[in-house]
């Protein structure tokens, strides 16, 4: 295969690669003197942004490898996340067994754990870098043929305690949509919302919008702070509700913060524990998501689910709790701004019963309508 060689080094030595570290400078928006400050901190991260933008400007880029430390792999997988889904990425890393959250984000690359320290090659690391380079060879020389799209994408969230009212929704909806159904991971909403940035989706149902939970009481999944911003900058049709609204997210029971252990847990699994949020956190929660409902451009129906926000969260189930609840709607629906495209209901269902799934889905015809009508 043809190989580009890129040096993304700071220390301005002389280079043998087919790009200079210099070529790849220039694209910071501070040219050269914006990367090579002589602080290796600031260099690396200056040095990630200018590669980023030197991949976005290449028309000739079948797949993007590199290897590297914690150092290479910052500077490598900030290029990588800024490329298409679809297009090869692999990185060898000393620091793919770990997380790999920060340099995965929401994009599709493919992590290899180096096993040996990258410098130099020895009987293990030809090995790896073998692998990966016949890794990356095979994606792509054999790609995967374009599927003719033939029905719009819609996106939805789910999380496993929201599971059977997604299910319901993909069954009714699927065939006149493409159902891309994302897990509400932190990641996952990121992954939607980087799609539905990119025109990639006719819509949303956001039914499981607990990663603004985590984000609030401190829980793992968190999607940031800029969850749900995206349909302030694009006028797409959104339906919401509170799916596992209830609950914050941490790893394994002894991986709970200290602070936590006084609140009510719930061993969902060896490797996930569950808390219940509280009452104070229900009204933090209602306001973080009624003000970035009130922003949206596009129009919008929210579906509150009465009798319960997920599987443990009904009457004689771990996470039953009326009063913080109550507050949690109440919150919503005082601050909500409605309006002719933009409605809110309060509905006596789980939201997991088959007439919740079925007001979603009438609520999604409600809004794709009215889309329909505005662009006319």
């Amino acid at each position: 295969m043809r190989v580009v060689t890129v040096d993304l080094s700071t220390n301005g030595r002389t280079s043998t690669a087919s790009v200079h570290p210099r070529e790849v400078a220039r694209h910071h928006p501070k040219g050269e003197a914006g990367v090579f400050t002589g602080d290796r901190g600031s260099a690396v991260a200056a040095m990630a942004l200018a590669f980023e933008q030197f991949v976005l400007t290449r028309r000739d880029l079948g797949g993007l490898i590199s290897a590297g430390g914690s150092g290479g792999t910052t500077l490598a997988t900030a290029a990588m996340r800024a490329l298409p889904v679809g297009v090869p990425k692999l990185m060898v890393s000393t620091m793919a067994s770990g997380d790999t959250r920060p340099y995965v984000g929401p994009s599709d690359i493919c992590m290899m754990y180096s096993v040996t320290d990258v410098q130099g090659l020895n009987r293990i690391s030809e090995r790896v870098l073998a692998n990966a380079a016949h890794a990356l060879a095979g994606m792509i020389n054999h790609p995967v043929g374009h599927a003719q799209a033939t029905k719009p994408a819609l996106g939805l969230t789910m999380f496993g305690v929201t599971t059977p009212c997604v299910q319901m929704l993909t069954t009714q909806l699927e065939p006149e949509f493409d159902c891309l159904v994302f897990h509400a991971t932190g990641v996952g909403g990121q992954s939607m919302e980087k799609l539905a940035d990119s025109g990639l989706l006719e819509g949303v149902i956001d039914v499981s919008t607990t990663e603004i939970a985590d984000e609030i009481a401190g829980g793992t999944l968190s999607a940031g702070p800029g969850r749900l911003d995206v349909f302030a900058r694009h006028a797409l049709p959104w339906v919401g509700s509170c799916g596992a609204l209830d609950m914050a997210n941490f790893g394994a029971w002894d991986s709970v913060p200290e602070r936590f252990r006084g609140r009510r847990l719930y061993r969902h699994n060896p490797s996930v524990t569950l808390m219940r949020t509280s009452p104070e956190e229900c009204q933090a929660i209602g306001e973080f998501l009624v003000a970035k409902i009130n922003a949206m451009r596009g129009p919008v129906r929210f579906l509150i689910p009465e009798e319960g926000l997920s599987a443990i969260d009904r009457q004689g189930q771990p996470f039953y709790d009326p009063q913080a609840n109550q507050i949690l709607f109440d919150t919503i629906e005082k601050g909500f701004r409605g309006g002719v495209s933009r409605r809110l209901l309060r509905l006596p269902h789980h939201i997991n019963d088959e007439a919740f799934a079925k007001a979603l889905l009438a609520a999604w015809r409600d809004v794709s309508s009215a889309n329909d009508a505005r662009r006319a």
